[in-house]
């Protein structure tokens, strides 16, 4: 009879504590630390196109925001080899960069995704985007719920796992693919006109379900579409190159809700287009490389970004680090690249690779 006494308070006192640690802990989540610092930038060098077998022209850059240093061939520097041939994208998810390596012919195979640690910019696997027979040629990555989504040349898009680095399937949607949008859970794809890959889907942007990874439909946009940014209310523009003594280049606005041409157009002449949250920037082609801020409401190119006396020569490529809202523009007429403030005011310039692009940055964390 004891016992029993002794146990049942003993067992209740056991079930309260497990029921209040469980309440405690419901209370409190995870916290995931958040970035407080740049401490690095991280830039790709594009380099000038090459067909060659000789040494690869692409390379990454690292830039040391406390010392103010940069190793201009980092990759090589920290992995004892080049980058590779024509790399084409750089962009960070979670702990780790992925650079998009093109390579040179279907026939080489020298195609794959480069992925990197951000904290030391070390290797971290390969993956290759070749069969036994052709490379595909890959362009651009995106990510969305732990996967890495690369779209090809050979008209397909392929899902990577984010965490084992292997590619979990692909899937053909067009024709020579660019650069992508993510919206409302559906992948765009530009499919463009190039001169490797001819086919008659070179004017459209191809529609992924990523629930399901099949495509639904294509959207008819003018010929050649190269470039798709997506805004915050879920519209799309698409950037069209057009033909040499042909059609003219265009720019053209999407509905991500409706999947239908909203606006087209012909009077304005872009290479590049970024937009991020609340900032937009444009880039004008080799004729007339401008600069200027993106009106996303209007559809229009509006002023000069830069606004001090800062000689950039031509334009190649815009960054936003998304943690102050600096603006970093690659100058591929001088191999710098330039940190300017968001009233457009530089703030500090480096010299970089041939052909800087894009910029990734190294965080410091709480």
């Amino acid at each position: 009879m004891k016992l029993n006494i002794t146990l049942k308070p003993i067992l209740l006192a056991t079930v309260l504590m497990a029921g209040f640690s469980s309440c405690k802990k419901d209370k409190m989540p995870d916290i995931v630390p958040g970035p407080v610092s740049t401490l690095g930038v991280y830039v790709l060098n594009e380099g000038y196109f090459s067909m060659a077998n000789n040494r690869a022209n692409s390379s990454i850059s690292y830039y040391d925001v406390t010392s103010k240093l940069v190793e201009k061939d980092y990759f090589r520097k920290q992995n004892g080899t080049d980058l590779g041939f024509n790399a084409n994208d750089l962009q960070q998810y979670g702990s780790k960069l992925y650079c998009v390596v093109t390579g040179t012919t279907p026939e080489a195979k020298d195609s794959y995704v480069e992925v990197m640690s951000t904290a030391t910019g070390k290797s971290l696997k390969r993956i290759s985007f070749s069969d036994d027979k052709v490379g595909f040629l890959p362009r651009y990555v995106l990510f969305y719920k732990n996967k890495a989504y690369v779209s090809s040349y050979d008209g397909k898009i392929a899902k990577v796992d984010t965490a084992s680095l292997t590619i979990d399937s692909r899937i053909a949607v067009g024709g020579a693919l660019e650069q992508m949008a993510i919206v409302n859970n559906k992948l765009y794809v530009a499919n463009s006109d190039h001169f490797m890959y001819r086919t008659s889907n070179n004017a459209s942007i191809s529609v992924v379900d990523l629930n399901t990874f099949t495509k639904l439909k294509d959207i008819p946009v003018p010929i050649n579409p190269t470039r798709i940014s997506a805004t915050t209310s879920g519209d799309l523009f698409v950037v069209t190159r057009g033909v040499y003594n042909g059609a003219l280049p265009t720019l053209t606005k999407v509905s991500s809700v409706t999947d239908t041409k909203i606006s087209e157009n012909d009077k304005i002449n872009i290479e590049f287009l970024t937009i991020n949250a609340n900032s937009a920037f444009a880039i004008g082609d080799y004729t007339n490389p401008f600069l200027n801020v993106f009106t996303v409401a209007s559809g229009t190119v509006g002023l000069k970004f830069i606004t001090d006396a800062t000689d950039v020569k031509n334009p190649y490529g815009v960054t936003v680090n998304t943690l102050d809202k600096d603006v970093f523009v690659g100058d591929s007429g001088a191999s710098k690249f330039f940190c300017f403030g968001a009233d457009g005011k530089n703030k500090f310039s480096f010299e970089t690779g041939d052909m800087p692009k894009l910029a990734a940055f190294r965080y410091g964390y709480k």
